[in-house]
């Protein structure tokens, strides 16, 4: 059990809320946040991905509650998302969980850095309608879940900002990829947990508490904040931090 007073704990209690916050309001980043923050620790790639893959099954399925409360999920994209993105997930994390951490670690930076950029390009490109039919929508859930495992983070970045690029629906993209991830996080969080072991993953329990606690802010906001600003400063955290562990 870890100190619950240690400055340690209360740095993990700190990134989930605030990656959380973000995340609630933009449908992603949590993952990419939190990830890049725990590899600024010391954390190994694997060990790193999967403390916050195990923490986002109590976030996401806080936040998907709140998004479903507040009517912004479309149950026919979380039909068409959900099972693509968890087989993804699956094989994305036994991959991760057996490729050496040192020979991993500036290809996850190298990636988030890649996050970073497409988030940004997301953020400046012009969008077009698009309905629930689009062809490409499991394509995007088996990529996202893929990345997401193997990164650290990556659901939102990809599924949420392609999905929001091809002129998806605001409101229902942002709660439908929220509480989908609630399945595909739970699929990966068990594959590193039979892989690991959860005495790997037992400092999680402060990225679980902060986040938990910022989940059902997130939905609250997401009607307040301008998009475009809020992820062009989560594309230059993301690329900073990740540039800073790889050079």
């Amino acid at each position: 059990m870890p100190d619950l007073l240690s400055s340690e704990f209360l740095t993990f209690v700190a990134i989930g809320f605030f990656a959380q916050i973000i995340d609630g309001a933009l449908g992603m980043a949590f993952g990419v946040l939190a990830t890049t923050s725990l590899l600024a620790v010391g954390m190994p790639p694997a060990v790193a991905s999967a403390m916050t893959h195990v923490t986002e099954c109590f976030t996401t399925a806080a936040s998907g509650l709140s998004h479903l409360y507040h009517r912004n999920v479309d149950w026919r994209l979380v039909v068409r998302l959900a099972p693509a993105g968890m087989l993804g997930g699956a094989i994305g994390a036994y991959l991760l969980s057996s490729i050496d951490a040192e020979m991993i670690a500036p290809l996850v930076s190298l990636y988030l850095i890649g996050v970073g950029i497409f988030i940004l390009y997301k953020a400046f490109r012009p969008r077009w309608p698009r309905d629930v039919r689009d062809w490409i929508i499991p394509y995007v859930g088996g990529a996202g879940g893929l990345l997401d495992a193997m990164g650290g983070g990556g659901w939102g970045p990809i599924v949420t900002s392609s999905l929001l690029g091809r002129g998806h629906d605001l409101k229902k993209v942002i709660g439908s990829t929220n509480l989908t991830e609630f399945a595909v996080t739970t699929v990966i969080s068990l594959t590193f947990i039979l892989a690991l072991g959860w005495s790997e993953l037992s400092s999680a329990l402060g990225l679980i508490l902060g986040g938990v606690v910022a989940a059902p802010l997130g939905a609250l906001v997401v009607n307040k904040l301008p998009v475009k600003p809020l992820m062009i400063a989560v594309s230059l955290i993301i690329i900073g931090t990740a540039a800073v562990r790889l050079f």
